[in-house]
């Protein structure tokens, strides 16, 4: 099982730094999360909390996922970058093509690509798109990126895109991965469909035994399928050790929280949280 830090809420220039230390200290990735923007009220409410509240606030800091990813790979050498999760919904495949692309040849094919629908009907509708209909849209958004990200010159016609031939270059020299987030049956279905991977957002150990079983009954793991964790009931070797056991292969994990640093803690603390992890916990998985 591998071990991903995730960098969420933590102050932006720290980002660099924190790359270089999860590297040397054998982590296997950074979760980039994200967010487009904090609107005052929502008119849904957040699905990964009991009450439905966020767990940020409008000063909390984030970066766009894919300058982060650029910016860390450029410091860094072997450690790899995945978004967990990029919100499809709200954005245009085409211009997502793009950047993900790009990330891919800027970092030498150490990025994935987590994605989800998104939750809040502000970021569709302020961002130009209907929030109405967004599982199917989402559906052949994933179809084109996956198109265009092949190479070559493609063209693609359907109920909510439509182009004519075109090409983008350079196309990634390795197919990226595409990690699906979600715990609804349709986004089991999806991660089934067109995953190398499925993503978790915060979740306990019993649901996540329950999501594995229907991944395994969706037939994922057929073929080479990760399974990216957020587990918020197992914690320490033992834990991790139970992560394992029922088939996760990568955890994310924020290290630093298990020593009483938070989000907004010294650069010096997390690296030393980071490090102290990676000879407790890491070093018994190598």
């Amino acid at each position: 099982m591998k071990f991903t830090v995730g960098i969420a809420m933590s102050p932006l220039d720290q980002l660099t730094e924190l790359a270089r230390c999860a590297e040397e200290c054998g982590y296997a990735s950074i979760a980039l999360p994200d967010s487009l923007f904090f609107s005052e009220k929502v008119s849904a409410d957040y699905p990964y909390t009991p009450d439905g509240s966020r767990m940020w606030n409008a000063d909390t800091p984030w970066v766009d996922p894919f300058v982060a990813a650029a910016a860390m790979g450029a410091v860094t050498s072997r450690i790899n970058f995945y978004t967990q999760v990029l919100k499809l919904g709200s954005r245009n495949p085409l211009l997502l093509a793009r950047q993900v692309g790009s990330v891919a040849h800027m970092t030498g094919n150490r990025f994935g690509f987590g994605v989800g629908l998104g939750w809040s009907p502000e970021e569709f509708e302020w961002c130009g798109v209907p929030y109405k209909n967004r599982g199917p849209r989402v559906d052949e958004m994933i179809d084109v990126l996956k198109l265009v990200l092949g190479g070559g010159m493609v063209e693609y016609h359907g109920d909510y895109f439509d182009f004519d031939r075109l090409q983008m270059s350079p196309a990634p020299t390795s197919p990226v991965p595409f990690y699906v987030g979600g715990h609804s049956p349709a986004a089991l279905k999806r991660a089934a469909r067109v995953g190398d991977g499925w993503t978790s957002a915060m979740i306990k150990f019993e649901e996540l035994k329950s999501v594995i079983a229907q991944l395994t009954d969706l037939g994922c793991f057929e073929r080479p399928f990760e399974v990216q964790a957020v587990c918020i009931d197992r914690f320490g070797l033992d834990g991790y050790k139970q992560l394992d056991e029922i088939g996760v292969t990568d955890t994310i994990v924020v290290p630093w929280l298990f020593y009483g640093v938070g989000f907004d803690g010294s650069l010096q603390a997390k690296k030393d949280g980071l490090r102290r992890f990676a000879d407790e916990v890491i070093g018994e998985f190598a």
